[in-house]
């Protein structure tokens, strides 16, 4: 059974930073590709950024480029996405998904909060 478990989440100051991570288990860790995702309030899903098997890294949301980056601990089964500078419209529930040969699995997610 795949999980993907997220963690880190919680109420940070603007300006502050966290990071969050998420665990694999059930799957070969190392074959897949990691997206960080966020779903504000009345908003739609979206996807934050990705970091590849191959280790390479792209960072989608203009709102975070600067600011946010990815890094995978293979050996942890584990990918991190370092917050920094956080702002208000940051607050969401941030998700991982892993991804590799047509299979997609999802975590439950977890909750950021920004606010003074």
């Amino acid at each position: 059974q795949v999980q993907l478990v997220e963690s880190g989440g919680g109420l940070v100051q603007p300006g502050g930073s966290l990071r969050l991570s998420c665990t694999a288990s059930g799957l070969t860790f190392s074959n897949y590709d990691l997206n960080w995702y966020r779903q504000a309030p009345g908003k739609e899903r979206e996807l934050v950024a990705t970091i590849f098997s191959n280790g390479r890294s792209d960072v989608y949301a203009d709102s975070v480029k600067g600011r946010f980056s990815l890094s995978r601990d293979n050996a942890k089964d584990t990918v991190y996405l370092q917050m920094n500078s956080l702002k208000s419209e940051d607050t969401a529930v941030y998700y991982c998904r892993a991804v590799a040969s047509g299979r997609s699995f999802w975590g439950q997610g977890t909750q950021v909060t920004v606010s003074s």
